[in-house]
């Protein structure tokens, strides 16, 4: 019998590694291999703060990785056009300036869907390159205390000129994307010529050109200002915080900054990236903003978010007049030279 122990430990042995291995492999198999997982590759001009919850949330409900690559505007032109195995993109989400550019650029397919179809015509691209997701306008933030102490609240640009007798805050054109916009915009619909000679008279009554979006509303706030020209995401989240606040709507119209979301084209995952971008205009990714103190007007009218609006009081002026980035750095520099620094 000892003789043939030998061949009973190798037999045995055997057997534990084929056990062994047919365990091993059977729980491997249910396992997913990271290389293997769905994913989108998402170019964005977005905080990371903001668009993170939103990857985070249709993770939750999709088997679909969403890697995020913030840029700048002008990093996200120049790579979308470089399409190579290691960098590229499969969605863009941007404001409507950079999505416009896009288009141009010819790196944009056109997409069509029943979530897209909702949206309004002024919230999209004429060809369907590019669909609105949600939009910002400017707005008055007044100090609530100010308003009892005035004969009328502001409720027009013009209201706002008062000969020193308004406290105004806002942050500076140079400083922020929704300020610029503002400057371009009353450009647009005014002229140069008129927008440079209402800025002119409004310039004393400024106390203060602010680096940050928040700043001209924390000032209001707190009584430091009375007025602060801002965001409505911005002045929204102070009130919210129990800020002694009022949002107007300015009745003769105000800029918006749009935010919006496009196909590349050249995709790798066409069909998967068509789903992440209805996903965006619906309801789930919509109140995941809200809850996330992220205060932007769905275009979507048919979301919940979107009915707790007053939006029949908000006029937004469309900015028709394309200026080139030239442009643009002249209209800042004229304004810094004859306005900004220019003595009250």
């Amino acid at each position: 019998m000892r003789r043939y122990q030998p061949l009973l430990l190798i037999a045995f042995f055997f057997l534990v590694t084929i056990i062994t291995g047919i365990t091993y492999l059977s729980g491997y198999a249910g396992k997913t291999n990271p290389d293997n997982v769905k994913h989108i590759n998402v170019y964005t001009t977005l905080p990371i703060e903001q668009i993170s919850l939103l990857a985070q949330e249709y993770e939750k409900k999709q088997s679909v990785r969403i890697n995020l690559v913030p840029l700048s505007e002008q990093d996200l032109l120049a790579r979308v056009k470089v399409r190579t195995a290691e960098s590229y993109a499969d969605v863009i989400i941007a404001n409507q300036t950079v999505l416009e550019q896009a288009k141009k650029n010819k790196v944009l397919l056109s997409y069509t869907s029943e979530q897209t179809d909702i949206i309004p015509e002024r919230f999209k691209d004429e060809e369907n390159s590019w669909t609105g997701l949600w939009y910002d306008p400017i707005v008055f933030a007044v100090n609530q205390d100010f308003i009892g102490n005035i004969p009328k609240v502001p409720t027009t640009w013009n209201d706002l000129v008062q000969d020193n007798k308004f406290r105004i805050c806002l942050t500076d054109f140079l400083a922020a994307e929704a300020s610029a916009n503002l400057f371009y915009t009353l450009i647009a619909i005014n002229g140069e010529t008129q927008t440079f000679t209402y800025l002119k008279k409004i310039h004393p009554q400024i106390i203060q050109y602010a680096k940050f979006l928040a700043t001209p509303v924390r000032m209001v706030g707190m009584g430091e200002a009375d007025i602060a020209i801002a965001t409505q995401s911005e002045t929204l989240r102070y009130i919210n915080n129990k800020f002694p606040i009022k949002l107007i709507y300015p009745e003769d119209g105000t800029a918006f900054i749009l935010t919006g979301v496009g196909l590349v084209s050249g995709t790798q995952h066409e069909s998967d990236a068509k789903q992440f971008i209805d996903w965006l205009l619906q309801d789930t990714a919509q109140n995941a903003l809200a809850t996330n103190n992220f205060y932007l007007v769905p275009t979507n009218p048919e979301t919940l978010i979107y009915k707790q609006y007053s939006t029949k009081k908000i006029k937004l002026l469309e900015d028709k007049e394309n200026f080139t980035t030239e442009q643009k750095s002249q209209l800042l520099d004229k304004w810094v030279k004859t306005v900004r620094f220019a003595s009250k």
